[in-house]
């Protein structure tokens, strides 16, 4: 057989991304897709967003079907994967952007709004990566998010980087956990970038001084963060496994 024949029958790369609709979560189902990754677009709740990105990856010649599913919900994050699975036939990338965030000083902070954070950024990556360990197929990636704020520590971001220091935590262990699988594990923390998530309450002051921490001196994009997942998930960066890897223009 002619090895290009065998490259050709080969089946497509699955991803599943969660927090797909928008922000960095629909640059990086984009870009997987441009890739040729068939991809899986999560949403929480925003239909018309996820129909959105699903229809501008079809416009551009790929893949994708939109799934809910709270990511917290263990029984609803099961039934994407099963969906995915009994679809296309199985998983080969899992990237959990689904995040929230509420800024506050510790001493204000509505203990309810903690809650909030938490049950969304660490319970969520936690059942996204158990359902990523347990159906990534050898050769595969699982990318979860962080924020560059961990290092930084800038007042008003405790709940933020509490729960999102616990996703740190998390990915060498699971790497570690999926030793003789071929999948690797990996964490990108961005910094400052131009998302609904990141420019939400703050005054075009703040958001220029942030604009400047970077030594780039600009906000990123989410497509700068895109192409770094891109990277982790592709043939070329599988040998990336178990860092957590600060997107941010050089800042801290």
């Amino acid at each position: 057989m002619n090895p290009t024949d065998t490259a050709a029958a080969a089946p497509r790369r699955v991803a599943v991304v969660t927090g797909g609709s928008r922000g960095i979560g629909r640059a990086v189902a984009e870009r997987l897709a441009h890739d040729g990754l068939i991809v899986a677009v999560n949403y929480a709740s925003d239909s018309a967003s996820a129909q959105e990105t699903v229809k501008a990856i079809t416009a551009a010649g790929g893949q994708a079907i939109a799934l809910q599913a709270d990511v917290a919900d263990e029984h609803a994050v099961t039934a994407v994967f099963d969906r995915v699975e009994a679809e296309f036939g199985g998983v080969d990338v899992v990237v959990n952007c689904a995040g929230r965030m509420a800024l506050s000083p510790i001493a204000d902070l509505d203990l309810s709004v903690l809650d909030a954070v938490l049950r969304t950024n660490v319970r969520g990556t936690f059942v996204v990566a158990q359902q990523a360990a347990r159906r990534l197929r050898a050769g595969g990636s699982f990318v979860a998010f962080s924020t560059s704020v961990v290092a930084t520590q800038f007042p008003a971001y405790g709940a933020y980087t509490a729960s999102k220091g616990a996703v740190e935590a998390l990915t060498l262990t699971l790497a570690r956990e999926l030793r003789g699988r071929d999948v690797t594990v990996n964490t990108v923390a961005p910094g400052p970038t131009a998302t609904d998530l990141f420019l939400d309450g703050k005054t075009d002051e703040q958001i220029e001084a942030l604009a400047k921490t970077p030594p780039l001196e600009r906000l990123g994009t989410p497509a700068d963060i895109a192409h770094v997942v891109a990277f982790l998930t592709s043939r070329e960066g599988h040998w990336v496994n178990g860092q957590i890897l600060r997107a941010n223009g050089g800042m801290a």
